[in-house]
């Protein structure tokens, strides 16, 4: 499976999933069909599969559109974002599995950012170290999602779920937020040695204008502080006495920086 990332929107990323073997194509949360249309041409292989990962405007903006140029292509969506994806026709639950090509992916029922958010985790395939994982909005490079429509404790067990995925995992999420986040991120875990390492490649690597994602998770796990809610660290630096306040109170912290 060839992974095509593709800029959309202001901040945006859209996945485009390819398999050579049998010239097919599937989408990860369209934020426009433009590009997406753009990618299929030239690869001149149709659209068969739209994996959303929530309803959000930004993520499933494309979908009608593709419909129109794809009917046949199928759209996935969390059971319970029913009524709120353009087009869906599977409803997922955690524990379901999704195939594409000779991959398959494990289905993660991740709410928090809102309250029907699913992951994609393809694991490795034969031979490879590493898998993929399409997380839209619930984990960024660096940072989380805002908590449009779930709980700190939901966001803590949904993040719980993705940290305990393989440190050789790559982390396809939906936007560009890398370089803000660890400029937050060195405010609250400021002897992070490898986060300030982080900080400064990030920042030559934005200054070129090219992309941060993908993201590897064993590098997030050492580095974001939304996946390191336990360390003492930033316990002590939230005032915090247990891992839901902490990560609470970094969330909010978060949303007024």
């Amino acid at each position: 499976m060839q992974i095509y990332r593709i800029p959309a929107l202001s901040d945006n990323y859209i996945f485009l999933l390819y398999d050579p073997n049998l010239k097919v194509a599937a989408v990860v949360d369209p934020a426009e069909a433009a590009p997406v249309l753009a990618q299929l041409r030239s690869l001149q292989v149709p659209l068969i599969a739209i994996l959303n990962t929530h309803h959000h405007g930004d993520h499933v903006g494309g979908n009608a559109q593709l419909l129109r140029q794809f009917p046949a292509a199928v759209v996935y969506g969390g059971a319970t974002d029913e009524g709120r994806i353009p087009g869906q026709q599977v409803f997922l639950h955690g524990g379901d599995r999704v195939t594409f090509g000779d991959r398959e992916a494990q289905v993660l029922f991740v709410p928090g950012h809102t309250r029907a958010h699913i992951a994609y985790y393809f694991p490795p395939a034969p031979g490879e170290t590493m898998g993929d994982l399409f997380c839209g909005d619930t984990l960024f490079a660096g940072g989380c999602g805002r908590l449009f429509e779930g709980t700190p404790t939901q966001m803590v067990q949904s993040l719980s779920q993705l940290r305990a995925l393989p440190d050789t995992t790559r982390v396809w999420c939906a936007h560009e937020y890398t370089l803000k986040n660890l400029q937050f991120a060195v405010t609250v875990d400021r002897q992070n040695a490898e986060l300030q390492q982080r900080l400064a490649t990030v920042k030559t690597v934005r200054d070129r204008h090219e992309a941060t994602i993908p993201s590897n998770l064993g590098l997030e796990k050492r580095t974001n502080p939304f996946l390191r809610w336990d360390a003492p660290a930033l316990q002590a630096a939230t005032k915090a006495s247990n891992e839901i306040q902490t990560f609470s109170r970094l969330r909010g912290m978060k949303d007024q920086f």
